[in-house]
């Protein structure tokens, strides 16, 4: 439906008014624009609300009380367009959700354009106007909004309810439902981004020894708590790359810092706090940087995966969705350095929705030639 108005809630009086003028909407449409590249947390700079024609525009960062907004969410199903994003900003502010749909996963799970543009547009064919690449690069903390923002904002969420009502039933349709309830209620069950981050996810440490990985790790969780601390983008302390650099060839002087990459704000801010770090670790081994895998990884292991990767593709064109969908790629490897010898040793071992591995179970025993229980090729869940 066209967006006919839309209006910017920056006074606490108007917050009620104009939530009230959007009670008959059961769905609703929400989304947040966030303001936080260059923090830790995420957070809030604008909340849009609505659907049939109207949105509110709410600004936190004007409004000091939410409550009225928490109130009209929990009483109407919420549609979100990738739900990660914007759930954790909302609860930092207080704001729970009850109910709620997300268009992305299940765009997704019918094999249809994830982004929110081509999927509006291939559904309901309606184009959003506004440059998203631009929108995305401006900053929403700033006031006062320019009009162009706020309608890009609106936007966004005007179309979500009529959009989710399409989804819902081409999901029923496809036998799919069920795949979709599984899918939301772990992302839902997903720990903050934040809790998320883990040092060996660091990149370029793959062929670091173990004392460098050591130096990696201390450097890493000064980072973390210097970020957390500060509310200061890691990267904007010192990059992944700084951090294998520093470990690799361990700077004598925090002069050297702004030599090897780090800027020389957080060279100042941050830099003896680096090196204290780096002072402080012990060259003996530790078993906190000992590889994960309890082997390494042979020619045969690395075989298997890329035989497993041509089927899982096979079985995702066969369901008209993406690989990484059915099974994501770093699932492949695990399953492979499992050494499984039954089916159910391997699925306690991956990280694996249920319908995902009813839909491999039988690709897996291919692949790792063993047996396998599952509803076999092809086979979908009935609505």
């Amino acid at each position: 439906m066209p967006l006919e108005q839309y209006a910017l809630v920056d006074d606490p009086g108007r917050l009620i008014a104009e939530l009230d003028s959007l009670a008959g909407l059961d769905p609703v449409g929400v989304d947040v624009e966030r303001a936080d590249s260059n923090r830790y947390f995420r957070a809030a700079a604008l909340i849009q609300v609505g659907g049939a024609g109207r949105v509110a525009l709410i600004d936190p960062l004007a409004l000091a009380d939410l409550a009225p907004l928490e109130a009209f969410l929990t009483e109407r199903l919420a549609v979100f367009h990738a739900l990660e994003n914007d759930v954790q900003p909302l609860e930092s502010l207080g704001v729970r959700i009850g109910q709620v749909a997300d268009t992305a996963i299940a765009a997704a799970l019918l094999g249809l354009p994830t982004g929110l543009e081509s999927l509006l547009f291939e559904l309901l064919g309606v184009e959003l106007a506004a440059d998203k690449s631009a929108m995305q690069r401006a900053d929403w903390e700033a006031r006062p909004m320019e009009e162009g923002m706020l309608a890009y904002a609106a936007a966004d969420v005007a179309d979500l309810p009529a959009l989710w009502a399409d989804l819902d039933v081409r999901l029923h349709a496809a036998g799919r439902f069920d795949w979709y309830v599984e899918e939301l209620a772990a992302r839902l069950a997903q720990p903050a981004v934040e809790d998320r981050r883990d040092w060996r996810r660091t990149r370029g440490i793959g062929r670091l020894d173990t004392a460098a990985l050591a130096r990696v790790r201390a450097l890493w969780d000064i980072r973390e708590t210097l970020a957390k601390t500060t509310d200061t983008a890691p990267g904007r302390i010192a990059s992944d790359k700084t951090l294998v650099d520093l470990a690799t060839n361990p700077p004598k002087a925090t002069r050297e810092l702004g030599r090897r990459g780090m800027r020389r704000q957080a060279v100042r801010d941050f830099g003896d706090a680096l090196l204290t770090a780096l002072a402080d670790v012990s060259d003996a081994p530790s078993a906190d940087v000992a590889p994960r895998t309890s082997r390494r990884v042979t020619d045969e292991d690395r075989s298997q995966a890329d035989r497993l990767r041509v089927l899982r593709a096979r079985r995702a064109e066969e369901l008209g969705i993406e690989a990484g969908v059915l099974c994501p790629s770093r699932v492949l490897m695990t399953a492979v350095l499992t050494d499984p010898t039954t089916p159910e040793q391997l699925r306690a071992a991956l990280d694996l929705r249920d319908w995902q591995w009813d839909q491999l179970a039988d690709v897996f025993g291919e692949a790792l030639d063993f047996g396998s229980e599952g509803t076999g090729a092809g086979e979908e869940p009935t609505a």
